[in-house]
């Protein structure tokens, strides 16, 4: 797009101008950054619903749970019995009969830090366990 500016510039012909403004898209993008913003949070509100009792009776299990804990001294043991990693696989095949499709519940103290819980839940899968169930305390209501 070319101006003149005087009538003396009648020879000179001015450059046009090929930038794009992108101010007005600048603030396009703020507004809805700060749309999203405010209504991020409301499309996250928990519904709170009070779940009545179930009277149904607990199922009956066919063995006891294998219960695999991680002490805050990083040490194992399975179910009540001390074990190494080492020995892991062959502890697991004994307690469950070779079933590698029963569900292995993993305990592991607050004081394991994060690392030391994935070395044992790579050596469950390793082991060929796939079913790990991870343990908490309940918190009351």
């Amino acid at each position: 797009m070319a101006i003149k500016t005087s009538d003396r510039d009648e020879g000179l012909d001015l450059d046009e101008n090929h930038e794009i403004n992108v101010t007005p898209f600048i603030d396009v993008m703020l507004v809805l950054l700060i749309i999203f913003m405010v209504a991020a949070p409301l499309a996250t509100v928990d519904v709170p619903v009070d779940l009545p009792a179930s009277t149904a009776q607990p199922q009956p299990r066919d063995r006891e749970p294998v219960y695999l804990t991680v002490k805050e001294d990083l040490s194992l043991s399975l179910n009540q019995d001390p074990v190494t990693l080492d020995d892991l696989r062959t502890r697991l095949d004994a307690q469950t009969h070779g079933d590698r499709d029963e569900r292995i519940f993993l305990r592991a103290d607050k004081g394991v830090p994060y690392g030391e819980l994935m070395t044992t839940m790579n050596a469950l899968r390793e082991a060929g366990y796939l079913k790990v169930a991870l343990v908490g305390l309940e918190q009351p209501g």
